[in-house]
């Protein structure tokens, strides 16, 4: 029988595995070495965290300082959603029904879906009923589908200084239809920080997707 040791080095040679597959963009390999985790029945909610999210991470610094550009950035996207399809259907049901529902999307002129899915996935891990609006979602389109789900949380992800204004103008709309206490607002992304959050008034800033996880979890009272 293998020593925990064993066991606990073979876990993270396959979490490193994985992490280097989707920051190397290579989506084949990446879904393979999620199967490989489902195999070795490591919790699926750890491997995301661990290895998924610390990808995206990677990735979105990369981006960043210049190493990576938008193909990179489409193509380890592509790697993350692969891995997180295999990882997310390996889930125990018992962990898909906390009747709390979010509407998450990233805000218009944003095409960015590194980080928003990785988020959308830890949330899904942890109960939460998920309405994915894609990229580059209009902040009617957050509100009219909110209203349609009876959603607890709007939450919005902006990986673009650009397009941080659309986070402020859904909160603003709300307001002015009246609707603001209906929803709890949370807002995420690379550009994004807490004084953000606080300055336009949402309700939760989360900086990664563990974080989100928690924030989402203490709004709705979980």
């Amino acid at each position: 029988m293998a020593s925990k040791e064993t066991i606990a080095a073979e876990a993270q040679e396959l979490l490193d595995r994985l992490q280097n597959a989707i920051e190397g963009c290579n989506q084949e390999e990446a879904k393979r070495i999620a199967e490989e985790a489902v195999q070795a029945r490591l919790d699926p909610v750890m491997v995301i965290d661990r290895a998924v999210s610390g990808a995206a991470g990677v990735v979105r610094q990369k981006f960043d300082s210049g190493e990576y550009a938008l193909p990179h950035l489409i193509l380890a996207a592509d790697a993350m959603n692969a891995a997180s399809e295999v990882l997310e259907a390996s889930l125990p049901q018992e962990r898909l029904a906390t009747k709390k529902v979010v509407v998450i999307g990233t805000v218009h002129g944003d095409l960015h879906t590194v980080g928003k899915g990785i988020v959308a996935m830890m949330l899904k891990a942890g109960g939460f009923e998920i309405y994915d609006l894609g990229v580059d979602a209009k902040s009617s389109t957050f509100i009219n589908r909110a209203r349609e789900v009876k959603a607890d949380i709007i939450a919005l992800s902006s990986l673009m200084t650009t397009t941080l204004p659309y986070q402020r103008e859904l909160i603003e709309m709300l307001e002015a239809m009246g609707l603001r206490d209906q929803f709890k607002v949370m807002v995420g992304g690379g550009p994004v920080t807490r004084a953000w959050a606080e300055q336009i008034g949402a309700d939760g800033y989360g900086k990664d997707a563990t974080e989100a996880l928690a924030v989402a979890k203490q709004l709705t009272g979980l």
